[in-house]
């Protein structure tokens, strides 16, 4: 009998625990954790994972109060700390069934820095790179790392952690990164978070919303182009097998006649990391809603070949970004693509319009700092800087600083001769080692010849002997121009046209 009662009892017990609620511990994104930088002076967003209607709450420690929410029905929850100025030593400490405490929280300013390859560029392959990385005991500079991945629908979490910066994690971080970070924590004295987020060889649709591509017909052939892949991805695939199953006896014989063996065959999938809303899905969206100052951009090489597309497309991929962040017309600067023989001046006008047309947009003009035969110019030091002197100047009340080089403005006709007006001459404008160079002028022929450019004052008078009726004027207009108009403070003019004349890249979508 009594065998049978602590029977039922057992049963009982069994019975009621898996009737009791099971809570989950609560969990955090890998953007939030112990190291981080949240920015200063707003209402930062603190969210996570939870049971369903569990109660949480979130303290820090520079508050006397903290807040709490309940986790909605699908487990998620969100709060805002309100943070105060710039300063350091804090934590803050999350609970629910469980409790977190976040270690060593600073309080500052964040800036995004994405794009590319010249943006993933390592500090430690950049000129003077290793020696920069050595000297890098910066710790109130808080680097954190989106580990590269993409995905077909936007995520929720990405991979990565907060670190300080030190000689021992610079080496590996953008090299643009680091220089911009640097510069404003020590023009500014506070500490400076820097989230990292790029893939080399991708275009600006890979960072744009699938709905923002779908909402602008100029647009669709980027969609086509992803529709048409996952079409042929059966056909792809048979051939992917063939390819493999020959590959290693290939790889033997050239190995046999001393050549280089032909690399692995891919395995191809119907989405990469070049694919539409890709990255924006797996490297942007899971840092939304994150709070930041601003972000900087590095990137046009891959739609270069697509650059008037690029004058919509640029615009609307900061306009989604801004859109999502929903922290209003956020500063966005980015870097105008250095002189290379594989890259049409196209690209560099779409990324100037941008500037013109977006508002709170900075460009940092790299003319002088290229290397017309490799797309990754190892100077990185300057663009970092580059891009500092608009946020320092913009956006940190730094009078006084002139922070960018001569941007065309308009023209007058007068005579056999074209007169130039410039914005952002600083202290005037400066013919460097020379006569001015790279000037080209036409009639309505369209035919543009060589001419000879003056500078008068503050503006530049352009003429040839060759054009009596000139209606347009071009400046470094060519893949890999490398031009020395600049203004006394040292700071490169960027290539323009004055004419609106359709281009190579027209028609490119």
């Amino acid at each position: 009998m009594k065998t049978r009662k602590g029977l039922l009892a057992a049963v009982c017990l069994i019975i009621v625990l898996n009737v009791l609620p099971v809570f989950a511990d609560v969990k955090l994104p890998a953007i939030i954790g112990d190291n981080m930088l949240l920015q200063q002076k707003t209402k930062a967003p603190i969210w996570g994972w939870a049971e369903p209607g569990e109660k949480v709450s979130v303290k820090g420690s520079w508050q006397w109060f903290g807040t709490s929410t309940k986790a909605d029905s699908d487990g998620k929850w969100s709060v805002k700390l309100s943070t105060p100025k710039a300063s350091k030593g804090h934590t803050i400490t999350i609970k629910a069934n469980n409790t977190i405490t976040l270690e060593d929280v600073l309080i500052g300013e964040v800036w995004i820095c994405s794009g590319q390859s010249n943006m993933h560029w390592l500090l430690r392959n950049s000129d003077g790179g290793t020696e920069a990385a050595a000297s890098a005991n910066y710790p109130d500079i808080r680097l954190f790392t989106v580990k590269m991945a993409f995905a077909k629908e936007p995520q929720t979490d990405c991979e990565g952690e907060w670190s300080k910066c030190s000689p021992e994690t610079t080496p590996d971080f953008s090299a643009v990164g680091y220089y911009f970070g640097k510069e404003l924590h020590t023009e500014l004295d506070i500490p400076i978070g820097l989230i990292h987020t790029s893939w080399g060889g991708t275009p600006a649709e890979a960072w744009t919303r699938q709905e923002i591509l779908e909402s602008d017909t100029d647009f669709a052939p980027i969609l086509e182009r992803q529709e048409q892949m996952v079409r042929n991805l059966p056909q792809a695939l048979e051939q992917y097998e063939t390819a493999l199953e020959r590959w290693p006896q290939q790889a033997k014989k050239a190995r046999e006649a001393g050549k280089k063996a032909p690399r692995k065959p891919q395995q191809p999938t119907e989405r990469n990391q070049k694919s539409p809303s890709s990255l924006y899905n797996a490297m942007i969206a899971p840092l939304i809603p994150y709070s930041i100052k601003g972000a900087i951009w590095y990137q046009g090489e891959a739609n270069a070949a697509r650059a008037y597309q690029y004058r919509k497309l640029f615009p609307a991929m900061i306009a989604n970004w801004r859109q999502d962040w929903n922290r209003g017309d956020f500063p966005f600067y980015f870097v105008q693509i250095a002189p290379f023989n594989g890259q049409n001046p196209e690209i560099r006008e779409s990324q100037m319009l941008t500037m013109k047309t977006v508002k709170n947009t900075g460009m940092a003009v790299t003319m002088d700092i290229g290397n017309p035969e490799n797309i990754h110019p190892a100077n990185k030091q300057d663009v970092g800087k580059r891009l500092s002197l608009w946020a320092l100047a913009k956006n940190y009340g730094k009078k006084n600083i002139v922070y960018s080089g001569p941007i065309y403005d308009k023209m007058e006709v007068e005579g056999n001769k074209i007169r130039l007006h410039f914005d952002h001459i600083g202290g005037g404008l400066l013919a460097k080692d020379g006569a001015l160079t790279d000037f080209t002028i036409a009639g309505k022929d369209k035919q543009f010849v060589e001419a000879k450019a003056t500078i008068d004052g503050d503006t530049i008078v352009v003429s040839s002997k060759d054009v009596k009726k000139p209606i347009s004027v071009r400046f470094g207009w060519t893949n890999a121009a490398e031009p020395n108009l600049f203004n006394k403070e040292k700071l490169p003019a960027s290539p323009f046209r004055t004419d609106n004349w359709p281009g190579e890249t027209y028609n490119e979508r």
